[in-house]
């Protein structure tokens, strides 16, 4: 595992390069750097999930949404240029991807993208949507613990869609998530090259 991905400073070369990538069905100029997760593009996890957004509960109209572990932005990027009227808040750990992602939502021509620190959120900010390619490999406990703390920040009627490996151990952690939050449905809501999408549910009535 690369820990400077979830490390708040690092001491790889951060100089940032020009990447081209398609976001939201158009080409988009951005930057990236070496210092942050899937640098040279959209890893596979997250071309997954962004080609599946159909499949998802709709957000509604001036939804608050929020994508835990944005890297350079790819997902958080996607949520803003198809949500326009979205409050978009992309939360990394690490320094270098906070920069990166708001260089790229300027670049863009976004102004409806918060990024900042998971301490920056305000506590009492709940969201609508989450829509994350979470990361996994920081362990189990402390993915756990992660996932509970962001998912209990969903509004009662919010829905939270994540993207992880089969490999990785997308259907136990489904089958976890729905032990810990009884009060929701969780399910598979899409599955393609190796990954699932997994989605919460809002509460029951």
């Amino acid at each position: 595992m690369n820990e400077h991905y979830f490390s708040p400073t690092s001491d790889t070369d951060q100089a940032p390069f020009r990447l081209r990538v398609r976001l939201a069905g158009a080409e988009r100029d951005l930057v990236s750097s070496s210092a942050v997760f899937s640098a040279r593009g959209l890893d596979k996890a997250t071309a997954v999930m962004l080609d599946r957004l159909d499949v998802l509960t709709p957000v509604p109209a001036g939804a608050r949404i929020l994508d835990l572990g944005c890297g350079w932005g790819p997902i958080a990027l996607t949520a803003a240029l198809l949500h326009p009227d979205a409050e978009v808040w992309a939360v990394d750990v690490t320094d270098r991807a906070r920069a990166l992602t708001r260089t790229n939502a300027e670049r863009l021509g976004l102004d409806n993208v918060q990024v900042a620190s998971p301490e920056e959120v305000p506590a009492d900010l709940r969201f609508d949507a989450i829509w994350s390619n979470p990361p996994i490999r920081i362990g189990k406990e402390e993915l756990h613990a992660l996932l509970l703390h962001w998912l209990g920040r969903l509004v009662p009627a919010g829905t939270a869609a994540m993207v992880v490996g089969k490999n990785l151990g997308a259907d136990p952690l489904a089958r976890w998530l729905g032990e810990q939050l009884p009060q929701r449905t969780v399910a598979k809501a899409a599955s393609a090259k190796g990954f699932r999408i997994l989605e919460v549910g809002p509460e029951r009535a």
